[in-house]
């Protein structure tokens, strides 16, 4: 935890934040901080800055904050992915907001097993979970927007042209012609399949919205690889 996360909640005056819980164990237990100290704390969509330890116990962390830097900017990229395993899902949603994705799309394929979509892991309170300990490795405090598309057909014709608009539309596809490129410089939009990756039919309406597939070399990786290998790549 590169980061002291705070929220509205843990703030009963402007400038002081009450933590417990998950927060409270990290600064006993890694920090090994005591009062005097000063902890890199941030507010949930807001600024960052340093926060002085007033009061510290088993029970509570008191913290005097003052909040004057800016998080770091987002990547100009929205990533589409098609709902990986749910495992395999909460470590994707903490590499997203650790490299700074600005919008993440779980969106439906032919691969995606049926059974994925009733995970707890989709939950609204388990994905900002995952997104919070990505961005507290990051140092970052503004959550990724996370979309959910449970039908692809219908998104892909009818969503995707506006979500899309004014970016570079990527799909990465194994078999594709065109290398990934490097250090791109305007807005992404990237589709990833799962495991086994886009069906011909799906890359083909993709290719219809203006998506090209693109290659990472011949070996096959696995998603959350992909994932952070092509964002690397391109940013």
């Amino acid at each position: 935890m590169n980061l002291i996360l705070l929220m509205p909640d843990d703030c009963p005056q402007t400038d002081l934040a009450i933590l417990t819980g998950r927060r409270l164990q990290h600064v006993l237990a890694v920090h090994r901080a005591e009062v005097g100290q000063t902890l890199r704390v941030g507010m949930v969509n807001g600024l960052m800055g340093d926060g002085e330890i007033i009061r510290l116990d088993e029970q509570e962390l008191h913290v005097r904050f003052q909040l004057v830097q800016q998080p770091p900017a987002k990547l100009p990229l929205t990533l589409l992915l098609a709902l990986p395993r749910p495992k395999m899902l909460k470590r994707i949603l903490q590499t997203a907001a650790t490299m700074g994705v600005e919008r993440l799309v779980l969106m439906n394929s032919y691969r995606v097993e049926k059974s994925f979509w009733d995970s707890p892991f989709l939950q609204p309170d388990a994905i900002r979970h995952e997104l919070l300990l990505g961005l507290e490795q990051a140092r970052d405090t503004v959550l990724p927007e996370v979309i959910l598309e449970k039908r692809f057909k219908p998104f892909v014709e009818d969503r995707l042209a506006a979500l899309s608009a004014n970016s570079l539309r990527l799909v990465a596809h194994p078999i594709a012609e065109q290398t990934c490129p490097r250090a791109v410089t305007q807005a992404v939009t990237l589709a990833i399949g799962c495991e086994g990756g886009f069906i011909p039919y799906e890359v083909a309406l993709l290719a219809q919205q203006g998506f090209v597939p693109v290659e990472l070399g011949e070996r096959i990786l696995r998603v959350e690889t992909a994932v952070t290998a092509l964002i690397a790549r391109l940013f």
